[in-house]
């Protein structure tokens, strides 16, 4: 069974220059999944290559400039995860990035490990996909940068999720950890960000994990802002928001095979589905930017 200090790793307990965060597949214990995030002061600048992965760079709060080779990239952003889908940009292996700030901010590096051989692309935020998942208490948003083929990459698939306050997402819990019919294998991070409330507190939220007695694996860990959970197998679900303080995270995946998301959900779970039939959406999830 997985070591559950290694699943969960909270905030600033990966932080390496130049990084605030850097989980490197070594670090996660498998072969493809990355993740950094950059957080830069204003007029900043950062010098960095990707090596052997292929980066997305996602705004998490601002704006900023990219620089790869002739390419010239300007990411207008967001104030904030909860503020709505951010426009963002590929960037391929075997390149040297260099990522500034006019005003600061922070800049997730979604990467996977990759061939090279594709180009630099940014995609604006108006033509990205937004999906409203789930009814009632499992209703959220989901936003998907890179999950099919509108955004072209060698193993990446990357997308976010705002989950309203008091709300379950990531459910009914399900696992991709096998090439099958209706799995593909991928390995997942979990970066968690939490909204502040109207004195600036920011709440937690709970992460489940757990697997199959031929794979076992556990976790139910209190997650913070700027935690981080990985998933290297088994069932994954719920995240569950606290009352109170919406929830947003980050899903980056990779796997040695086709580069599509399949999963299957845990057959106890799976009738929950069926009732969402009769369920409206919660009103506060919506595709529109703004919370």
């Amino acid at each position: 069974m997985a070591n559950t200090s290694a699943l969960h790793r909270r905030a600033g307990e990966l932080a390496r220059h130049p990084y605030s965060l850097e989980l490197t597949p070594e670090e996660a214990g498998w072969r493809y999944s990355s993740l950094r995030i950059a957080t830069l002061a204003p007029g900043e600048l950062l010098e960095l290559e990707t090596g052997d992965e292929e980066w997305l760079v996602v705004p998490l709060a601002g704006g900023a400039e990219l620089r790869v080779g002739a390419d010239a990239v300007t990411l207008d952003g967001r104030r904030d995860v909860f503020s709505g889908p951010s426009d963002v940009c590929y960037v391929p292996p075997g390149r040297s990035l260099r990522l500034g700030s006019t005003g600061g901010g922070r800049f997730a590096l979604a990467g996977a490990r990759a061939e090279g051989g594709l180009p630099v692309a940014y995609r604006p935020a108006a033509e990205i996909a937004v999906e409203l998942r789930g009814a009632g208490s499992c209703s959220r948003r989901v936003v998907g940068y890179a999950m099919g083929e509108a955004l072209a990459a060698g193993r990446l698939l990357c997308c976010e999720v705002v989950t309203p306050a008091g709300n379950w997402s990531s459910f009914p819990p399900h696992k991709h950890d096998e090439q099958t019919e209706g799995e593909r294998e991928l390995e997942e991070i979990y970066y968690f960000e939490i909204a502040a409330d109207a004195a600036g507190r920011r709440g937690v939220a709970y992460q489940r994990l757990y697997g199959t007695p031929e794979r076992p694996v556990e976790l139910l860990a209190e997650v913070g802002h700027g935690d981080v959970v990985v998933v290297p197998h088994g069932y994954h679900g719920p995240s569950m928001a606290l009352p109170g303080y919406d929830l947003y995270y980050l899903n980056v995946m990779a796997g040695p095979g086709e580069r599509r998301w399949l999963a299957t959900d845990d057959p106890a779970y799976h009738w929950v589905r069926s009732t969402w039939e009769h369920e409206a959406v919660d009103p506060r999830c919506t595709t529109e930017a703004g919370r």
